[in-house]
């Protein structure tokens, strides 16, 4: 019961802070306007959002809280967590994938808020300290997601620029897809933004297999030419141990 009033006191003072920049302006907007509208003492306020600037994006504070335990569920540690009885690690479980269901989360707030999502959208146009506070949410999520990798991925995978890599094309697309949708809300744009979520795993994958196939010393080159007759001609060099997929993808990628 605390963690839902908790919820709706953060999304009540949410609403009352961009109703009352929205009306009056972000400076002409006192502090004890906000708390009075959120019904909560200025010694509160201060204590819970520190200021104007954060109590904007008070319910972020929450989901990103959720978004950290979320992904913990699916690290070994897991097992031995008390606290999360239900979701046991599955050591088959995709970390890429577990960081892009992390950011559909965060997708399916600001649609499931849609109001407070368009009203803040449009008061973040407004007012550049808000846009800038904004940009601090967004590298909270992007930081959250690279730590996750980099203590979750194989050891093959878990460098810390392959994990920032990654983490910053998830946050890109999916700020990329959400101003789309702030933009015009009657669209559904999780298949959207599902199917670069799914493009972003399969470049790393893609990514992953190679450096493994250099490593074994296992690599593939190809290259594509025409003959006399403009019949297409594909040459592949294999090193010792090239297996058949391997053979396969450098002759798809010279063809493509």
């Amino acid at each position: 019961m605390t963690a839902v009033r908790t919820s709706h006191t953060h999304a009540q003072a949410v609403d009352a802070a961009i109703e009352l920049f929205s009306r009056q302006g972000y400076e002409q907007t006192t502090v004890e306007e906000i708390a009075d509208a959120a019904q909560v003492s200025r010694a509160t306020f201060f204590r819970r959002y520190r200021s104007k600037e954060d109590v904007v994006f008070a319910d972020h504070e929450l989901l990103l809280e959720e978004v950290v335990v979320m992904l913990a569920a699916t690290r070994p540690e897991a097992l031995d967590d008390g606290e999360i009885p239900e979701r046991s690690w599955d050591p088959t479980a995709d970390p890429y994938l577990e960081v892009c269901r992390a950011a559909r989360l965060v997708f399916d707030h600001h649609v499931g808020q849609r109001e407070t999502s368009l009203a803040r959208y449009r008061l973040l146009q407004q007012v550049p300290a808000l846009r800038d506070r904004e940009l601090v949410t967004t590298h909270r999520y992007e930081r959250a997601f690279t730590k996750y990798l980099r203590d979750t991925l194989p050891p093959d995978r878990s460098s810390t620029v392959h994990s920032i890599a990654f983490s910053a094309g998830v946050v890109a697309l999916h700020n990329a897809i959400l101003r789309r949708w702030l933009r015009n809300p009657e669209l559904d744009l999780v298949p959207d933004l599902e199917d670069a979520f799914a493009e972003l795993r399969r470049g790393a994958t893609a990514d992953l297999m190679r450096r493994r196939e250099l490593a074994s010393g296992a690599a593939t080159l190809a290259t594509s030419t025409r003959n006399a007759d403009g019949a297409r001609v594909v040459v592949a060099y294999l090193e010792p141990g090239a297996g058949p997929e391997a053979v396969a993808r450098a002759v798809r990628d010279a063809l493509s």
